[in-house]
């Protein structure tokens, strides 16, 4: 297997792929947000239920990318664990383009959970195995940047496919790209494997004090980052009565700003306080949360703005507080069951309550609410002795 000491020519290419495979991958996972008013119209239902797709999505999502990929991947293969991923991905976004009956939607977004799950712990090590050592934190860091700028182009992107197909159409469409990469990368992408994996005490992990903490920081970050977004929509369209159109734009927008703030934050880590700079970007997130709940909708799209930025620029952050919390051999474990919590948490079952919360009070009680106790929840990165 070739490996590449620089990244141009050849290696850019292969990155620039992988980049354009973890933009697909974050793009289905938020691709409801932007059509969830068109779904609640057409099926007839109420906030709650229609945003319980994320809480299936979510589990399915956690399961696979800890309790499967992160075991299973390595002997199986991650070029096929890839493969198959955008293979199942491909063919239930083909099938979910022709759901008649709502409670579909729960079956078919629990495995697309699933599926894209099993992406990221399978894309990291081919990464590393097929760049240098000295090539890994920036080639990482480029394919990172997939994630973001799919975050701000998929309500654009819904938006200009409304244009001229149904929310059926996109999924469809979806499910070609799929195919097509499935395709691609299983003709270009050599195989490797590793013999074994270590384990670690599940319930060794379960009695440091700082895990718990650190998992419900992450868990309400998350719920702010993209348990909002995906909520977002339904809020601007069902309660405050703007345009589809102006929803996603404004969605899209908000933000553009997260883009390169992970970047320029992972540039200064070394130069500023950890703790400090979690807390402050954390709290603030919250107020602008809070904000984005009270405020006249003509400023929504400033507290959104807002509130993105410092709400993506605290996760570069918080990663690196993982990696010094946690000894090496449990930094894997450490991880995985962190993010698990917080996809099940932040991602799932935030944007179900703030649907619950649109059906028996109001959206904006919800988002001031979760806004709230981002800003309490900060509180707890003092708690993190671990880091400084």
């Amino acid at each position: 297997m070739e490996r590449y000491s620089e990244i141009k020519g050849k290696a850019l290419y292969f990155l620039l792929f992988l980049w354009t495979l973890w933009f697909l991958n974050m793009s289905v996972r938020t691709i409801f947000s932007p059509i969830l008013p068109l779904i609640e119209d057409e099926f007839m239902i109420r906030h709650a239920r229609a945003s319980s797709i994320f809480l299936f999505q979510s589990l399915g999502y956690a399961i696979s990318s800890f309790f499967f990929a992160g075991f299973y991947s390595g002997r199986f293969g991650y070029k096929r664990s890839i493969a198959l991923s955008l293979g199942i991905t491909s063919f239930v976004l083909f099938l979910t383009s022709f759901v008649k009956v709502f409670s579909a939607f729960y079956i078919f977004a629990f495995i697309l959970g699933f599926a894209t799950g099993i992406y990221l712990p399978s894309v990291i090590p081919l990464i590393t195995e097929y760049f240098t050592e000295n090539r890994w934190s920036k080639s990482i860091a480029i394919h990172d940047m997939g994630a973001p700028i799919s975050i701000f182009s998929t309500p654009l992107i819904v938006l200009f496919f409304l244009q001229f197909y149904t929310w059926r159409g996109a999924f469809v469409i979806l499910a070609v790209f799929f195919l097509a990469s499935t395709l691609i990368f299983y003709s270009i992408i050599d195989e490797m494997k590793i013999s074994r994996s270590e384990r670690v005490s599940v319930r060794n992990l379960f009695k440091i004090r700082s895990f718990w903490a650190l998992s419900i920081i992450w868990g309400f970050a998350a719920g702010a980052n993209i348990g909002l977004y995906l909520i977002v929509p339904l809020y601007l369209t069902k309660e405050l009565s703007v345009s589809i159109e102006y929803a996603n734009s404004l969605l899209g927008i908000s933000r553009l700003g997260g883009i390169g703030v992970a970047v320029l934050v992972g540039f200064l880590v070394d130069r500023i306080h950890l703790r400090k700079t979690m807390f402050a970007m954390l709290f603030l997130s919250g107020i602008f949360t809070v904000l984005t709940g009270v405020v006249p909708v003509r400023f929504i799209g400033f507290s959104l703005f807002f509130e993105a930025i410092l709400v993506t620029g605290f996760f570069p952050l918080a990663v690196v507080a993982v990696t010094k919390m946690f000894s090496r051999e449990m930094r894997s474990t450490g991880a995985g069951m962190v993010l698990a919590f917080t996809v099940v948490f932040g991602v799932g079952l935030i944007p179900y309550l703030l649907g619950l919360s649109g059906d028996l009070l109001s959206f904006r009680f919800g988002i001031s609410l979760l806004g709230i106790s981002v800003s309490l929840v900060s509180l707890l990165i003092f708690s993190l002795k671990e880091i400084s």
